[in-house]
Order: structure tokens, then C-alpha cells, then sequence
């Protein structure tokens, strides 16, 4: 049972603030989406006032219920009831939409104000709720009651028709994920048309034979509305989904007076901006539409009583978790280093590394190791753990499973989008360090996720196998060829905090491949991804003798593989397998007499964040440039520079051995000298 507090009348008097709220808002940015704010405030009205466990004094606490909102274009609806709490002030919600503030049009990820995700493409919401929800069970696996909430989660139309729903809503139910209450605002209205005009679908039908529990309500009435959280909390094996059938715009009226709820145009419109009246609506509401913005005394004095509940209670399981911990101290203390978002201390040293492999095979042997040394780590893989080579971790865990979350592993199944995002919402619920894998040409599916990931400057890391052309026979449409160049662009695009939103990673032997995962392990910043090859690549030779030690400049981005006495004649610049074509293109050149630098460049967008000096060691200016890319040319031509050339792959590759490939796409050492020699000449 839910906290509960004053009569139905509290309720609705915070639900019709909230419709005075978010109708103002619109009106006064003139943009945004009034009507389903307006229908679905009778939801947050109730879950907020006496259901969802928060303390009001610490947002951020680790023990409270989270809420995630998919329909981010409801935005107004989760200001308004946050500025209710006292989350917002007036003047956030009052400069909606604008420069500066912090009520954006679309949500984004500020838990302090009570927001948990970043939202608006949607789809994403939902999966990043689910994915907490799988956070949280394998916390609680590990350290008890201490560790439990529940996660809310607001969806509409719109999410259940995007094709990620069909993949979190299949792994929802296959999991049993009992702490999952999902509320679905089925107001049958889209942004251009009505529902009916895109689906028949029998939604309630679909989410039960994926093992949900389904109730449909009246989403507008608040007794409803309570039984069906009463009936969904005490569901515990099962994930549950409340179809509230709401009505868009409720309470809007026409300039008579009149009601003119339920239509189309309400969606996305300022109400002024459609056949309804805002002056109407806000004396239909009771309020002064030239001084909309305030909160009632009514609410005003429910709300502290409601403030006042969520405090005791957040008090009392604190004192719980306080008893708990005198009594299981070590085991406390390491839930606190979970939720920290401590660096563990690893020895990247000792993982032991097999030579001229694949570096897939070395992501391997790292995941192998971190099995037994990162106890807080989850991995994912797209129904390919044993391409992928996630097989190394999973072999050390068990997959989790209804009822059983004592392992590290999901199996997500071919759902690339679905799993990235799930992935993403664990790093949002705090504790785990989630890892997710699936072949590079897969990743076009994960785009959208990530791009989300890089906005929240969310830390997880993505494992793309599979890396180039040398697919080979699996041919073109297993043969990334661009994708490197869209995770570049991410490199490029700054987040808010002003660093690059991605590092991504693409390492040019095993020892690279040690070293760019200690990269991404620590990057708590933005996600990592690292970009593996399939087949064997011979290792780079060490000027010093220790590979592991020079394979450390990869932290800068970019470092010196092969010099040369003095000044050298030509700088060659890859990442990936293409280094080691470049070690083999350098001996021939130097048989004739042309020294030439070696690079390699595992990220870009790293290199360029080091300071002028160090860029200037590494490329020199004055030497000609020959760049080296299995991907689009693109990628190194802003490291090659306009004195320079570059030898990409600028069409789709072929079905046929990778070696094959190499000889027929000159990427050999040979086709090297010839190149960087018409270069120079």
C-alpha cells in the first residue's frame, strides 16, 4: 500500500494545478504539448502524493522509488508536479521552453529536481526504467531488502507503437521483473491523428502473453487509479502495466464555455493556437488567466502534510538501512563503493594476453579477468556471446533468469536497440558498470541510444566486433563501412558539461586492446566504445621491449608506434588492423631509403583534446601525411590533413575471404609503399 494522506478532493486539487501548470507553460512559450500533460496529471497527482517513496530533502537518495517518464513531450505534466513539490521554483516553470533555463522542452536527466532520464525519443523512457529495474534486482541479489524500490514508469501511445516496446516488454516479462509498475496513457490521440487510425492492436493481450500483469482503468479517476497501484504493488513476480484510459486535454474549454477535450489538435498546440480558449479553460479551472502561475493554498497545504509523510517514512528506512549496516559493515561498505561510482583499482598488467590474435580474442581475456576481480559488472549480448567473445565473462557467471539475478549476465536476444538501452538505464539506476556487445554493423540499430547516452553523459561501454570489411565472407551486410565515421561525429559533438560525448576506441593490437579498456573502464563521464576486429592482427612491435608500457600512449588518443632517427620523411596514421599494414608498408619504404613515423590513433576525439604541443609530436607540421582506413576516408582526413592523402573504403565491401579483400582493396604493405611513394613524389 501506498502512503496516504486527505481525501480524493487533495488529489484532484493537485491534478487541476498541474493542468493549470502545464496548459500555462505552453501557452506562455507558445510551444509545446499541453493535452497530455492535462490528461495524465491525475496519475502523477496521485502516484507522487501517495505512493512513490522519495525524500523531499535528498532527491538523490539511493533507497527511493524512481519514476521514469517515456513521453518526454509530456514534460510539462513532470514540472508541474515537481514545482508542486517544491523541485521548481515559479520561475522555472514560468521560462519553459527558453534560454538558460532548466525546464527544457523535453526532459533532461536532473535527479536533484526529480528527473531520472532524459526522454523524448520515444521508446527510450521505458527502456531505461526496465533497465534500472534489472539494476535493482541485482543489487538486491547481493545485499538484501536494503537495496529494494520499486520503479514507475509513464508511457504512451506512441512508446507502445515505437519497436523497442516489442524488446522491453518481452525481457520484462521473461525476467519477472516484479518491481516494474508501468503506467500506459491510452488516450487514444497521436501528435497528426487519432490512435485508431495507426492500430488495432489488443495492447492489454500482448503485455500478458509476455508475462505481465494488466489492469485497464479509467486513468482519470483516482480511486481507480489507487486500486490499480494497490493491485500492481502486490504483484511481485510479475511486471505490471496500468492502461489508463484518459482523456487528451481534459478540462479544456472553448470560448462558450464548453468542453473540448479529446481531440487531435490538442496534442502538440498552445491552446490559444487551436479551437479551444486558454482564457476558458484556466476560469473553468478556477484560475485567473492573466496570473496563472501559483500554487493553491489547497495544494499548498497538502503538500506539506505529503512532504512531511515522504520525510518520516524516507527517515525510517533510512534508520533501517543504518542498523542494517552496524550489523553487516563490510558488506554495507560495499554497496557504498557500488552506488560511489568508485574506479575499482584493476591490474591492467597482470591480464594475461594471447599474441597475433584477434583483438576481439583480447577484449576477452580482459572480460575473462574482470569476472573475478569487478564484482559489480553486468554484460549483454545480442544472442551473440560467442562471436562477440562476452562468452569469456559469461563462462564466470550464470544469466539471469525469473526470480534468479545471483549472475551478471543478460541475455538480451536479437534486440540491439532494446539491449543498449537497457544497458544504459542500469548506468542510470547507479551500482553496476553495465557492458554491452553485438557485431559493428549491428551498431546502426544501437544509434539512437547511444546518441541519448552521450546527452545524459551517461558511462557504459559498448563492444562492437566485427570491425571492417574483414567480415569477409559474411559480405556487405555484416561489412561495417561508415559506422566507424558516425561514432567519430559523437567524438566531435561536445555534451553540455563541454567534452566530447563519446570515446570510442578502435585498438590496434592486444596490448592496445588491454589498455583502451582500461580507457573506457574509468571514463565515468560519457560512454566508451570499443571497436574490435574478427580476425588475427600481428602485434606491434616495441621500440622499448614492453608493449604493455607503449601501448599506454593509446590515454592521449594517439601516440608514436615506430620513429625514426631525426626528422622523419612521411607520417603514417591508422588505427586498428590497418597499424600493423603500416609497420609492414614501413619496412618496405625503408629498404628504400624513405623513413617513415608510424601513428596510431585509436581516438581521434581523445588526440585532439591534448594539448598543441603534443599534437604537433605526433604530426609533425611540414611532413607529408598518408593516412590508412579500412572505414570511409573521412576518418583520417582531418588527421591527414590537406598535404597529405588518404587510402579508405569508399563503397560497399564483397563476399569473399578476408585476405582476399585485403589484396583486392590494397590494403597490403606493398600497395602502401606504392601509395606514400606517388605521395612524396
Amino acid at each position: 500500500m501506498g502512503l496516504k494522506t486527505n481525501t480524493m478532493s487533495s488529489t484532484l486539487a493537485v491534478a487541476d494545478n498541474i493542468r493549470v501548470l502545464a496548459a500555462s507553460m505552453v501557452e506562455k512559450a507558445s510551444s509545446g504539448h499541453p493535452g497530455g500533460p492535462m490528461g495524465g496529471a491525475d496519475f502523477v497527482s496521485v502516484l507522487y502524493s501517495e505512493y512513490l517513496n522519495y525524500d523531499p530533502d535528498d532527491m538523490t537518495w539511493a533507497g527511493r522509488d524512481r519514476f521514469y517518464l517515456d513521453a518526454g513531450h509530456m514534460s510539462a505534466m513532470l514540472y508541474g508536479v515537481q514545482c508542486i513539490l517544491g523541485n521548481y521554483s515559479i520561475e522555472d516553470v514560468k521560462n519553459f521552453r527558453q534560454w538558460g533555463s532548466v525546464t527544457p522542452g523535453h526532459p533532461e536527466l536532473d535527479v536533484k529536481r526529480g528527473i531520472e532520464n532524459t526522454s523524448g525519443p520515444l521508446g527510450l523512457g521505458h527502456a531505461f526504467g526496465v533497465g534500472a529495474s534489472i539494476a535493482e534486482r541485482f543489487m538486491h541479489a547481493r545485499f538484501g531488502d536494503v537495496a529494494a524500490h520499486k520503479s514507475y514508469i509513464y508511457i504512451s501511445d506512441g512508446g507502445v507503437q515505437e519497436e523497442i516496446s516489442q524488446g522491453v516488454g518481452r525481457i520484462a516479462g521473461l525476467l519477472g521483473l516484479g518491481n516494474v509498475i508501468m503506467f500506459y496513457d491510452a488516450n487514444d490521440i497521436q501528435l497528426s491523428s487519432v490512435v485508431s487510425d495507426v492500430m488495432n492492436e489488443d495492447t492489454a493481450m500482448k503485455y500478458e502473453s509476455w508475462g505481465w500483469h494488466v489492469i485497464t482503468i479509467d486513468g482519470n479517476d483516482h480511486d481507480e487509479i489507487r486500486r490499480a497501484l494497490d493491485e500492481s504493488l502486490a504483484m511481485t513476480d510479475k511486471p505490471s502495466l496500468i492502461i489508463g484510459k484518459t482523456v487528451m486535454g481534459k478540462s479544456v474549454r472553448k470560448e462558450d464555455g464548453s468542453l473540448y477535450e479529446g481531440e487531435v489538435e490538442l496534442h502538440g498546440k498552445p491552446l490559444s493556437k487551436s479551437a479551444a480558449s486558454y482564457e476558458a479553460t484556466m476560469k473553468g479551472l478556477g484560475v485567473d488567466s492573466a496570473d496563472p502561475f501559483h500554487i493553491t493554498d489547497e495544494v499548498s497545504s497538502y503538500i506539506t502534510t505529503v512532504l512531511d509523510q515522504k520525510r518520516e517514512a524516507a527517515k525510517k528506512k533510512k534508520e533501517t538501512y543504518s542498523s542494517w549496516k552496524a550489523s553487516n559493515a563490510a558488506l554495507a561498505a560495499k554497496y557504498e563503493r557500488f552506488l560511489s561510482g568508485e574506479v575499482q583499482n584493476i591490474d591492467w598488467k597482470s591480464i594475461p594476453q594471447k599474441y597475433n590474435t584477434a583483438t576481439r580474442n583480447a577484449s576477452a581475456q580482459v572480460l575473462s579477468y574482470l569476472a573475478d576481480h569487478c564484482e559489480n559488472m553486468i554484460v549483454s549480448s545480442a544472442d551473440l556471446c560467442n562471436s562477440d567473445k562476452t562468452e569469456a565473462f559469461l563462462k564466470k557467471t550464470t544469466i539471469f533468469q525469473k526470480g534468479d539475478f545471483s549472475g551478471a549476465f543478460l541475455q538480451a536476444g536479437v534486440s540491439e536497440l532494446t539491449m543498449a538501452a537497457l544497458m544504459i538505464g542500469m548506468s542510470l539506476h547507479g551500482g553496476v558498470i553495465p557492458v554491452c556487445a553485438t557485431f559493428f554493423a549491428f551498431s546502426d540499430y544501437m544509434k539512437p541510444a547511444i546518441r541519448v547516452a552521450a546527452l545524459m553523459e551517461t558511462p557504459l561501454i559498448f563492444l562492437w566486433t566485427h570491425d571492417a570489411f574483414r567480415v569477409g565472407e559474411d559480405g556487405p551486410t555484416h561489412q561495417p563501412i561508415e559506422q566507424e565515421a558516425q561514432l567519430r561525429l559523437l567524438e566531435k559533438l561536445k555534451n553540455h558539461s563541454g567534452h566530447n560525448s563519446f570515446l570510442a576506441m578502435r585498438p590496434a593490437d592486444s596490448d592496445e586492446t588491454t589498455q583502451c579498456w582500461k580507457m573506457a573502464f574509468e571514463n565515468r563521464n560519457t560512454p566508451s566504445g570499443l571497436i574490435l576486429s574478427r580476425q588475427n592482427i600481428n602485434d606491434i612491435a616495441s621500440e622499448s621491449g614492453n608493449r604493455f608500457d607503449t601501448a599506454e600512449g593509446a590515454h592521449k588518443g594517439a601516440y608514436i608506434v615506430k620513429s625514426t632517427d631525426g626528422n622523419p620523411d612521411v607520417v603514417l596514421i591508422a588505427n586498428g588492423s590497418e597499424v600493423s599494414t603500416l609497420m609492414d608498408g614501413a619496412a618496405l619504404l625503408a629498404e628504400d631509403g624513405i623513413h617513415a613515423q608510424v601513428v596510431s590513433v585509436p581516438s581521434e576525439g581523445l588526440f585532439r583534446s591534448q594539448d598543441a604541443d603534443y599534437q604537433d609530436k605526433i604530426l609533425p607540421a611540414g611532413i607529408k601525411r598518408f593516412g590508412l582506413t579500412a572505414g570511409l576516408s573521412t576518418n583520417m582526413e582531418s588527421l591527414v590533413g590537406h598535404n597529405g592523402s588518404v587510402w579508405g573504403l569508399n563503397h560497399f565491401g564483397y563476399s569473399a575471404p578476408y585476405t582476399v579483400l585485403d589484396e583486392k582493396f590494397g590494403f597490403t604493405g606493398e600497395n602502401v609503399k606504392a601509395q606514400v611513394k606517388a605521395l612524396l613524389a
